[in-house]
């Protein structure tokens, strides 16, 4: 067997992340003690499905992150590990579910997230209006952010997340206009912002979106969504690397340097947003409980 085929046939080697995507494994006594809950009770929190590298940092702190009306979404956007296709019937004792998870793990703030539900006439709103609620009611201290989904811009439905008032609402933008179409596919880049702008005019006091970097976006490109951001007032931006699930999703383009997202950190700051989170690491609820100053 000569070189050329070899290299046809053998496999290649992966190319390694960059060092600064090297992460410690999670410890600490708090990190211990929630670990240890969530797998005597079976307790279902996104830091653990999704394998999150920042878990033992955010549960040190009293902070988790929980996925309401099941894990099958309606959508099959081309960067989520979350499983698509027809969903289950809608679990109605699920805000009691979460509600008491919340209070069993002593969260001191808790982030509520959900796949998208456009199989149901109200998008699921209904169900999150419920788990604010319940949340509340059983965890009177906490604080909450609420990460929705677009809801098809209905809204209707929008109301019911503004009317139990979480202290965040957020929404993500994702990824720049132009790869919003391969990226997210039924997502609409221009209603996302009004989802945000909506929010805002109705009297939220906190949103927050987010955008992953590493799918072929430029640096024009990345400034230019921060200035849509903005420009739909948004509060607090966070800014991360995006990852491949796996080998049927989007392939990573490129890794971000630390540097850069310093300069895209110092760019958002300066355009007035309240927080700017931007490094590789970052996801959509890191430092989410300094987020609601």
């Amino acid at each position: 067997m000569d070189a050329e085929t070899a290299s046809n046939i053998l496999p290649k080697e992966r190319v390694p992340k960059p060092n600064w995507l090297r992460v410690k494994l999670p410890t600490g006594k708090k990190y211990t003690e929630l670990r240890g809950l969530v797998d005597k009770y079976k307790l279902n929190t996104i830091c653990t499905s999704g394998s999150c590298p920042n878990m033992g940092e955010c549960w040190g702190e009293g902070t988790a992150t929980f996925m309401i009306l099941g894990n099958i979404c309606t959508r099959s956007c081309g960067f989520c590990g979350v499983k698509t296709g027809r969903p289950e019937m809608v679990d109605w004792d699920e805000p009691e579910k979460v509600a008491r998870s919340i209070k069993l793990m002593k969260i001191k703030h808790a982030v509520l997230t959900s796949v998208d539900r456009d199989d149901l006439k109200d998008m699921g709103s209904i169900m999150w209006a419920e788990t604010v609620k319940a949340v509340r009611r059983m965890n009177p201290e906490i604080t909450l952010e609420a990460l929705i989904p677009d809801f098809q811009g209905i809204e209707q439905h929008i109301n019911r997340i503004i009317e139990v008032a979480p202290e965040v609402v957020s929404h993500n933008i994702e990824t720049v206009r132009r790869l919003t179409r391969e990226v997210r596919i039924q997502a609409k880049y221009d209603r996302s912002l009004g989802v945000l702008k909506y929010l805002k005019t109705q009297g939220q006091r906190r949103t927050k979106s987010g955008i992953m970097l590493g799918l072929g976006e430029t640096k024009q490109e990345v400034i230019e969504t921060l200035h849509d951001l903005k420009n739909n007032d948004v509060d607090v931006v966070t800014i991360g690397q995006y990852l491949q699930p796996s080998k049927k999703h989007l392939p990573v383009k490129q890794f971000i340097s630390p540097e850069q997202f310093k300069e895209y950190k110092q760019i958002g700051l300066e355009l007035g947003f309240r927080h700017v989170e931007s490094s590789a690491l970052v996801r959509s609820s890191y430092h989410a409980q300094k987020h609601i100053h």
